[in-house]
């Protein structure tokens, strides 16, 4: 139990201390690409699923 306690207050301590943490505007702006990167490919996803349904429903028709 000793050892465990020992890793938690080391593992807090270099959290506190020798983690360099983004700045709020840099992790801002981060997660904006991050979720603008994701619509994109969401929007992509959702453009190649289109053709493919129709492409499937040409072919199936025939």
């Amino acid at each position: 139990m000793r050892r465990f306690i020992n890793y938690l207050k080391e593992s807090y301590a270099e959290l506190t201390k020798k983690v360099s943490w983004p700045a709020w505007d840099k992790l801002t702006n981060s997660a904006v690409v991050v979720m603008v990167a994701s619509v994109i490919l969401a929007l992509l996803v959702l453009a190649i699923d289109f053709c493919i349904q129709h492409l499937m429903t040409a072919i199936y028709t025939l």
